[in-house]
């Protein structure tokens, strides 16, 4: 199934398979997120502190982001007809 990234697409509504893809990476990276953030302490005798900001940094930046681009997605209407 193909899609089509558009940036006149982000004020029309986002189909539903897009919305759901867009929630799904938004909900693992604040869940990512936020585990860094509750076992700081288990996670501090792994890594340092500039790594775990890093960790914790990017897991919430690639959630937003990716909420974000699902908004542009629209589905392709013009469907392969075989004949």
């Amino acid at each position: 199934m193909s899609f089509k990234l558009n940036k006149e697409h982000y004020w029309q509504s986002t189909p539903k398979k897009w919305r759901k893809i867009g929630d799904s990476i938004l909900a693992i990276g604040t869940f990512l997120a936020t585990g860094g953030l509750f076992q700081m302490d288990s996670l501090k005798e792994l890594y340092t502190i500039e790594q775990i900001r890093l960790f914790v940094s990017i897991s919430m930046v690639f959630g937003v982001v990716g909420k974000f681009l699902s908004n542009f997605c629209k589905e392709d209407e013009n469907k392969d007809v075989v004949e």
